[in-house]
């Protein structure tokens, strides 16, 4: 037990038996929880945010009321009844009131004066909660007096009466521990003799309990009114209860309700439970980590990937590294990165395609080699997350034990989490999810589903009952069989949107079968493919007061390609290799005859075509308009998109001519006086050459009419240039 949650529940226990004031009764408040855990303890602070003493029976036991799935809890009616006999009651104080609440799915909304005064405008002196359902036994619903409301039947989640009356409820039948705690309450309130005896009744109308399960379609959450904090009520009934018990399937949604319920969350405080559990990191006592990378699909950018693993602002000396690779393509990438950098860490493993391992198996591997070792945290991060060198200490200060940071696919809602599943445990969209990936509300949220990157307190899968939490299960994928695991185990997973962490690369059209995939990643994976691909000057064009380059008349020079992108275009080519054959007739071209032939590849031939287009429109665009002032044309139209080779045994040069075009580009692929000799490009009218040209860099220059130019001898070397005839 937490040493919190130890002072908490011995104040609690002493604070129970104060006497109450000559103008209330004292009130006694009870829960069952044999464990710590996330539950509990979100219990617990839900009582101290309204004030509410509470004592925790059975804790540190031993569990015997069953999984509570099907029937059991027993142990929780014997747990009460013992500590309710025991008790030494003032008899000069007022008649006592016991109030009874299960712990790990329960959440006080208010305090206890106003729980009691609802109790007592009840006029009853034992009052149930109630809910939809006969359980566990339907045969018994013929029993109660009044079947026919949408809220009949007795739930024993939650119920608060006199002291003496509760206390006899629990000695007229006995009960085992693996008995069911809620067939032994109804088997007495269906009595008659009980019920009037006892004066017992039902929050049918949810004016003090709510049981969510059944009662979803009619509960609302209020974030933006007149007060400071988030409330739920119930729309039927028009009630705003003080208790809410999120029984059978409706867990989840309790966990979501809980990110803003019980003074969590305000529109003008934003998170406070984050702030509560905000910790310092100490730089001298900083947590061992076990830093587990899975490259389980063809990764775009994988190299920046890798590079982001090295930059991780942690000592290395702290840090055991796991890597699993389960993609032939990536091996020879990440045995280069594994053997340059292993011996930085504590220890290193890596699994390896041939070690034929799945990924459930390898998710598996890492959370026990960390559990059976030396290790405080799992921090998991599969290839497709990019995270900031920031991130790993980020999440240690949150102080929550499974937390992601929010990741999100840009411009798109794909991102690293669920906000619900649906009853079959897929994804469901939950009301606030929208929000939380545009981060118009900030916070660390409670969602049933998190993937590619989390960090993990390690001491939650040290225990023996969770060795159950397994990324292994038939018909679900490792997360999926991970994350229900951990719902099941009433392990809580958080997502935070608090800051920007980075984002999730998009893997759906990365084609390992062409030469040089990354390339053709424009559209899906824009912000790598800038980084790798653009000119480190490209937006300088854009600079106030930028002075353009211009070579010739009406010819304009810009930086827009890396030297990485031109050798790689260029690969992309060779690779294909079909070049022209510099003829007139030409098959590609529709009626078949090319008047001005050039040896080329087309981008349609190595299915470039489409991001050759997204180019024009995203990089080459916007530089034409700043130039070429007056004249838009969004999208650009180009039919004509080609690589030119120029070689001197080949076709060395090209003869004058107009090109079919509004305005054409050409990108120099490589260098002059490096890789050839000659070439060049001739404007003849304004006898103006630019032979010089630059790895990387663009001429633009008007196609028709006025600029007749041609292209100058190769003398030595391959010269190779892309061309557009845009707007034709």
């Amino acid at each position: 037990m937490n040493a919190f949650l130890l002072v908490h529940c011995l104040f609690l226990i002493f604070a129970s038996k104060v006497e109450g004031t000559a103008e209330s009764p004292e009130v006694l408040v009870f829960t069952v929880a044999t464990e710590d855990n996330h539950g509990l303890q979100r219990y617990l602070r839900s009582a101290k945010m309204y004030g509410i003493k509470v004592e925790v029976l059975g804790l540190g036991q031993k569990w015997e009321g069953g999984n509570m799935e099907t029937l059991g809890g027993g142990q929780k009616v014997n747990l009460l009844k013992e500590k309710l006999q025991s008790l030494k009651i003032n008899t000069k104080s007022k008649e006592p009131i016991v109030l009874f609440t299960d712990s790990y799915d329960v959440m006080f909304l208010g305090n206890i004066d106003e729980i009691v005064e609802r109790f007592k405008k009840s006029q009853r002196r034992v009052l149930f909660s109630a809910e939809p359902f006969c359980w566990p036994d339907l045969k018994l619903a013929k029993h109660y007096p009044d079947n026919s409301s949408s809220n009949a039947f007795l739930n024993s989640g939650a119920f608060i009466g006199y002291l003496q009356d509760i206390l006899q409820i629990l000695v007229t039948n006995k009960i085992t521990n693996q008995d069911d705690d809620q067939l032994f309450y109804t088997k007495i309130y269906i009595q008659e003799k009980y019920r009037k005896m006892y004066e017992m009744g039902l929050d049918s109308k949810c004016t003090l309990f709510l049981n969510l399960n059944g009662a979803l379609s009619d509960v609302e959450l209020v974030l933006n009114s007149t007060e400071e904090w988030p409330y739920i009520i119930h729309k039927a009934f028009n009630e705003r209860p003080l208790i809410v018990h999120g029984n059978g399937p409706s867990k989840l949604m309790l966990n979501h309700y809980s990110n803003y319920l019980a003074k969590s969350w305000s529109v003008k405080e934003g998170c406070v439970l984050c702030k509560e559990k905000r910790i310092e990191l100490k730089e001298d006592a900083l947590p061992v980590v076990m830093l587990s990378v899975f490259v389980e699909q063809p990764t775009p950018f994988l190299e920046e990937f890798l590079q982001q693993v090295d930059e991780i602002d942690y000592p290395k000396d702290k840090i055991h590294l796991f890597i699993h690779n389960n993609v032939d393509f990536h091996e020879a990438e990440l045995d280069k990165y594994f053997q340059a950098h292993s011996r930085e860490y504590i220890t290193a493993k890596r699994i390896t395609p041939t070690d034929y391992q799945s990924e459930a198996e390898a998710r598996d591997i890492a959370k026990n080699r960390c559990a059976n070792s030396a290790c405080d945290y799992l921090f998991s991060v599969d290839s497709i997350a990019r995270v900031d060198s920031s991130t790993l200490r980020y999440l240690l200060s949150t102080g929550y034990d499974v937390v992601a940071p929010m990741l999100v696919r840009p411009g798109q809602a794909w991102s690293n989490f669920w906000g619900a599943i649906n009853s079959q445990g897929y994804y469901a969209r939950s009301s606030d999810y929208m929000d939380i990936i545009n981060r118009k509300i900030i916070g660390i949220w409670n969602v049933p589903f998190i993937t590619n990157c989390y960090l993990m307190n390690i001491s939650l899968f040290r225990d023996k009952s969770d060795k159950e939490v397994s990324h292994i299960k038939e018909g679900l994928d490792p997360d999926m069989a991970f994350c229900a695991s951990l719902r099941k185990r009433g392990i809580m997973m958080h997502v935070s949107n608090e800051r920007e962490h980075g984002h999730l690369v998009n893997p759906d059209t990365f084609d390992i079968s062409r030469k040089n995939p990354d390339v053709y990643q424009v559209m899906d994976n824009r912000i790598e493919w800038e980084q790798r691909y653009l000119s480190p000057e490209y937006y300088d064009n854009f600079a106030e007061n930028r002075k353009h380059s211009v070579p010739c008349p009406d010819v304009y020079w810009f930086p827009i390609m890396s030297p990485r992108f031109c050798a790689e275009w260029i690969e992309v080519m060779e690779d294909f290799g079909e070049w022209s054959d510099g003829s007139n007739m030409d098959q590609r071209l529709e009626g078949g005859y090319e008047a001005v032939p050039t040896r080329d590849i087309h981008m349609k031939q190595v299915g470039l075509d489409i991001q050759w287009l997204h180019i024009l429109k995203e990089y080459v665009r916007p530089l034409q308009e700043m130039v070429f002032t007056g004249y838009y044309h969004n999208p650009p139209v180009s039919v004509m998109n080609f690589v030119v080779r120029y070689r001197p045994n080949e076709q060395p040069s090209l003869r004058p001519h107009h090109d079919s075009s509004t305005y054409t580009i050409n990108i120099a692929l490589n260098t002059p006086n490096k890789d050839f000799e000659g070439g060049g490009c001739n404007f003849i009218r304004y006898n103006c050459s630019v032979k010089d040209t630059k790895l990387g860099w663009m001429l633009m220059h008007p196609g028709r009419l006025t600029h007749f130019h041609e292209g100058l001898r190769v003398t030595k070397g391959t010269r190779y240039i892309m061309i557009s005839f845009i707007d034709p």
